[in-house]
Parts: C-alpha cells; structure tokens; sequence
C-alpha cells in the first residue's frame, strides 16, 4: 500500500504509486511504527526539494533514519521541481547545490532584493505557499494566465494546470497532457517563486511535459 507521502502543486500530501523526479520534506511528519502520517502539516518553515540519490545514501521512507533509531525526516516525493516549486519546496542547498544557487540568485533578482538567503527565502515562502499562508491566493483570468512564467501552476476547479510557453498541461500525478487555457483560474504557485521564474529560472519538468 502507497504511503500518503505524494506532493500535489498546493502541498497537500496523497497515497499514490506513480513515482516522481524529486523528494525532500518539511521536518517530521510521520509516525515511524506505524508508517501512517501524524496530522502535522509541517514541523520546519523550511520546505526542501533533494535529489532522489545522494552520495550513496540509503534511507527506510518513512522509518527511523537518524543516529539512535531516532525518527528521521518525513521523505516526501513529487513529480518534478514544478511540483516541488509551486508546492512551497526550494532547491536543496547540500544536493542540489548548483540549482540551489541558480535559484537564491533568480529569487533576489525577482523580488528585487539586494541580498538574499535561505533563511529570507524559507520565511518568505512559508508566509505565500497555499498550504501556510494566510492571505487568499489570487484568481487570475485567461490573458493572465496565458503571462504566467514557464513552470507556474495553477489550478481550475480541481484540476492543476502547468504553464509552458503561454499553454496550458494538466497535471497528475504520472505527468502531464495538453488541456485548454481555463479561463479563471487560483494561482497556485507562490508569488516570490513566479518572480524567480520570470527572472530566469529553470525548473526541471517531468519528461512528458515535452510531449
């Protein structure tokens, strides 16, 4: 039986068995003996997205991974950075350093700022991602959403949809396929993140994002 370990693009987590490009997590939100969630959303403000192999690390998804048996963090898995982006996660700066940076410099750049770190980017997204902010995210029109940014999620109804040179894909959790531009739709991923991306940076996509 699936974990409910799967990111959607708002961060809800869900039991799925398509397998992803990313995982990474929120702090500890899982109970190791019993492999269910705890009912905590998060337990860091810091939200990460890792590489699925580092130096040869071997992890139990969900166990206890730290020294002593102790409860490790929770391992959550997603599509793609899009996901992880609009989801709320950053760039790992430990294995995924290169995209880290590129992303803190995209970050400043977008949101005009003179210095940024991941401290300033963790509060700032804990304070817009749709799963912690406070603030109702907004609802954008056709022409809007036709501007956004390669790699911007939004959703319609209930359906996500990924953005890519002006038209829309439909997102689940095996990948994508062409939709129609809503014509209203939530914005999902967070405002500083779409500055990041309009001003240039390149998240990964899952492969039939191409198709």
């Amino acid at each position: 039986m699936s974990l409910p370990n799967r990111v959607a693009p708002d961060g809800s987590l869900h039991a799925d068995a398509a397998r992803g490009m990313l995982t990474g997590n929120r702090g500890i939100i899982h109970n190791p003996d019993a492999k269910t969630a705890t009912g905590r959303r998060w337990t860091t403000t810091a939200w990460i997205a890792c590489a699925l192999q580092w130096k040869g690390t071997r992890r139990e998804v969900w166990g206890r991974n730290r020294e002593g048996g102790k409860t490790g963090w929770s391992e959550l898995f997603f599509l793609d950075e899009v996901t992880a982006l609009a989801a709320g996660h950053r760039p790992c700066f430990a294995c995924r350093r290169a995209e880290a940076v590129a992303f803190e410099a995209a970050f400043a750049t977008g949101n005009r700022l003179d210095t940024c770190n991941a401290k300033y980017m963790d509060t700032r997204l804990h304070r817009e991602r749709l799963l912690s902010r406070r603030e109702k995210p907004r609802m954008l029109g056709q022409a809007d959403i036709a501007g956004l940014p390669n790699g911007t999620i939004a959703r319609a109804d209930d359906n996500f949809v990924a953005l890519l040179d002006g038209k829309a894909l439909a997102w689940d959790f095996s990948g994508y396929r062409p939709a129609d531009l809503p014509h209203e739709a939530l914005l999902v991923t967070p405002d500083c993140v779409v500055n990041a991306l309009r001003a240039g940076y390149r998240p990964q996509w899952y492969a039939s994002a191409d198709a």
